[in-house]
């Protein structure tokens, strides 16, 4: 699929011509460079490495220099490809927001915001006991058993228990494109996608 490298700037909320007051996302999408083709001959397969977000020099190393050197453009923060573009672009190209109409259904994937080592109400749903009696002072949250005795004598793989939560990458799908800003670069989003604010997000049509 086709698409765009994008940061988050943050949500709002726009209303529609109802009068309803619809939540969104407003996203930085491009302008993304094509900074490497791939080919079915040389590579095996067809995709276009889209660079967005520029670093300073000396953030980069001189592999890195001599990469986006080839494609005419200084050094990105964030490199991903992308399949499904054909061979409409060449090697820097510049991709814009414009690559996406309103009112079309496009895919997100993001990193969601870390939340470190959490217990299983937080991290699970869990209900925990629901209640304060029969001597039960520091039951509230607590797993309960897990299952194991003498047979099976372990635990099994992929228990439900705390542990590390957030920082994982989440696609969510069919998001409907309310507005497009050529002029800014921005892409408004109805909904919610994962991430923090400035964070990097890869947006699929």
């Amino acid at each position: 699929m086709s698409g765009l490298i994008g940061k988050k700037i943050g949500m709002t909320s726009i209303f529609d011509e109802n009068g309803k007051n619809i939540p969104c996302t407003v996203v930085e999408a491009g302008p993304c460079v094509v900074t490497q083709v791939r080919t079915t001959a040389v590579d095996g397969y067809e995709a276009l490495q889209l660079g967005f977000d520029d670093k300073k020099a000396k953030s980069s190393n001189k592999a890195l220099d001599g990469h986006f050197k080839k494609a005419g453009t200084s050094a990105k923060r964030k490199v991903v490809e992308f399949q499904g573009f054909g061979e409409e672009y060449k090697l820097g190209d510049s991709i814009t927001v414009e690559h996406f109409e309103e009112g079309e259904f496009v895919d997100v994937a993001g990193t969601s915001k870390g939340k470190g080592f959490q217990g299983v109400v937080k991290r699970h749903g869990f209900a925990g006991v629901g209640q304060a009696t029969h001597g039960q002072h520091n039951r509230l949250r607590a797993p309960g058993s897990i299952g194991a005795a003498s047979y099976p004598a372990r635990v099994f793989k992929g228990m439900k228990m705390a542990g590390r939560m957030g920082g994982e990458t989440v696609k969510v799908q069919n998001l409907r494109v309310l507005k497009v800003v050529p002029e800014k670069n921005l892409l408004v989003i109805k909904g919610a996608i994962p991430g923090h604010k400035n964070s990097y997000i890869i947006i699929e049509k």
